[in-house]
């Protein structure tokens, strides 16, 4: 691990702003570095509201969406609300359609087939809308690359919304309305929604034109917050507004099938890494195992009783896809070293073989593993079809580019892509993509880096310090949970290999003249054990331990040297 700390921060501003809010120094010290050095600026980052999101309609084209959509209502055409099938799409399309279906019922959803039609907008799609006389075709989640496809909806006299957040190629489709915010000519001031959060502007939007408050928005907020965290999109500026009240929806009155899934995790209270971790997974597992319709359905549904039968099904989908992970992954990491291939600076494999609902889940595992840029093919049809996963600073997406020779298809984001090629293409692809990487990365890139906000001293953690620093949640890109550093430190003596397989540590870390201990819990940490004989270096987090009823601040360690 190489261990970051972060350039100090302007030393007045950290002090005008600690007296000005009355915190501490460290705290606002925090602020600072997340670009918060007033008053005003702090009060809209711990109070988040939804009337600080911007105007809808400073995003080019939404007028016309709004337009279109409207004329479609009056001329009581059908709508098809179309998204893609992993959770940004099946939650924008959940979305989407139970806003307009408030007030308007010729309204029916589609989700393409991940193994029949692959990512994005299909021609089968297409054909579905003008075999049932569907004239608006709403797409959430993608569309943006979808040329061919919008031309040929438009030859059959079906317009085209896209609601998209990928980056643009050098045309735009010509569709009656194209939302993304990331379009070249587009002023729309804050650039990282996910593909929810567009849809949700044109509901916005949608919902003005109607003289509607934007406060009777909020419970489709649930389904914004779950895209957002599912969809590691940075929790800055509208996504932080989004996802602060978005969860707190989840966690007072969520839809019934949110609440059927949480129903059966039996948790109290979701932070935003628990619907990173417990419910985007869930949601995700229906289109990667059966359907995306599956999710749709479940988010869409008004009677508790259902979402509950309908959660257990998912819940099957997902402990099915626990296994297929984990025999895959271990399939994967035999190839490589069967191979040779540990010192590359890529990590491509390949078998026809592999489920494609996972592959970029283990493509993920393989990027812990090796840290390196990361591929995982598998047969789609005639075609290999990958997912695509990179380390922190290198962008996959631009690397894909410089080998567009050897691939049909694919888009994605800096840090994760998906790409289909011929099978012959296959080696030539393989030996390119280590040709740019190469050449193009940052050897430090390929060590991970703990990024550590500030140095601290254990006795200045108090419930307060605690109590704050909670508030600066929502944790996630851009606003990551505060990593600390501490020199110097020990162990009482206790300190234990805990875990089934002893990978993890847990340790009493005494610090300073008075001794007193710390609790601290090393997850995957189990090896340092040796290193806790004599004094040493901690970098960790803060989180709360509920023990036997009792509740106590503990160090999560992220590494210790």
């Amino acid at each position: 691990m190489r261990w970051t700390l972060k350039p100090k921060p302007d030393n007045e501003q950290v002090h005008s702003l600690a007296n000005e809010l009355g915190i501490d120094r460290v705290l606002a010290s925090l602020l600072v570095q997340r670009g918060i050095s007033t008053f005003e600026e702090a009060k809209a980052f711990f109070r988040p509201n939804i009337a600080n999101l911007h105007d809808p309609f400073l995003m080019k084209d939404m007028d016309r969406a709004v337009e279109r959509i409207q004329q479609a209502v009056a001329a009581n055409e059908n709508i098809l609300v179309y998204g893609d099938y992993d959770v940004d799409g099946t939650t924008s399309v959940a979305l989407m359609s139970s806003y307009l279906r408030e007030e308007y019922p010729n309204v029916a959803t589609y989700i393409p087939d991940r193994y029949a039609e692959g990512y994005g907008v299909s021609y089968k799609g297409i054909d579905f809308a003008d075999d049932n006389d569907f004239g608006l075709i709403i797409a959430l989640d993608c569309g943006i690359k979808a040329i061919d496809k919008v031309a040929y909806a438009k030859e059959k006299g079906i317009d085209f919304i896209i609601c998209d957040h990928h980056k643009p190629g050098p045309e735009i489709p010509a569709a009656y309305a194209v939302l993304n915010p990331k379009r070249e000519d587009c002023a729309y001031p804050y650039k990282e929604l996910c593909g929810c959060g567009v849809g949700f502007k044109l509901i916005q939007a949608l919902n003005f034109v109607k003289g509607n408050a934007i406060e009777t928005l909020i419970p489709y907020l649930d389904l914004v917050a779950t895209a957002v965290a599912a969809d590691i999109v940075p929790i800055t500026g509208e996504n932080r507004v989004l996802a602060a009240i978005g969860l707190d929806v989840i966690n007072t009155s969520p839809r019934n099938g949110i609440k059927a899934l949480i129903h059966q995790l039996e948790k109290k209270e979701l932070t935003i890494t628990d619907v990173v971790f417990t419910i985007a997974p869930r949601i995700n597992a229906a289109g990667r195992m059966r359907h995306g319709n599956f999710a749709v359905s479940l988010l869409t549904e008004y009677d508790f009783e259902q979402a509950k039968l309908e959660a257990a099904g998912i819940e099957k989908f997902n402990s099915d896809r626990k296994d297929l992970d984990r025999s895959i992954t271990q399939e994967a990491l035999d190839q490589i070293v069967e191979n040779n291939e540990e010192a590359q600076f890529t990590t491509v494999v390949y078998d026809e073989s592999w489920h494609k609902g996972v592959i970029g889940i283990v493509a993920s595992r393989l990027t812990e593993t090796y840290y390196r840029p990361t591929l995982v093919f598998t047969k789609s049809g005639e075609k290999l079809a990958a997912s695509a996963r990179s380390v922190k600073g290198f962008d996959v997406y631009n690397a894909l580019e410089a080998c567009a020779e050897h691939i049909e298809q694919f888009g994605g984001h800096k840090y994760a892509a998906g790409l289909t090629l011929l099978p012959e293409q296959y080696p030539k692809f393989k030996a390119k993509f280590e040709e740019v990487v190469k050449a193009t990365i940052d050897p430090g890139l390929l060590v991970p880096e703990i990024v550590i906000d500030a140095p601290m001293e254990l006795p200045d953690i108090s419930p307060k310090f605690y109590r704050i620093l909670k508030q600066m949640g929502p944790f996630g890109p851009m606003n990551m949970k505060p990593v600390f550093l501490t020199k110097n430190v020990r162990d009482n003596g206790y300190g234990k290999q805990v875990g089934a397989d002893k990978s993890h540590l847990k340790l009493n870390i005494l610090y300073g003249a008075d001794r007193k201990t710390y609790g601290a819990i090393g997850f995957g940490l189990g090896a340092k054990m040796e290193l806790v004989e004599n004094d040493f270096d901690i970098v960790y987090s803060l989180d709360e331990n509920t023990w036997n009823g009792y509740t106590s601040l503990q160090l999560v360690l992220k590494d210790l040297q």
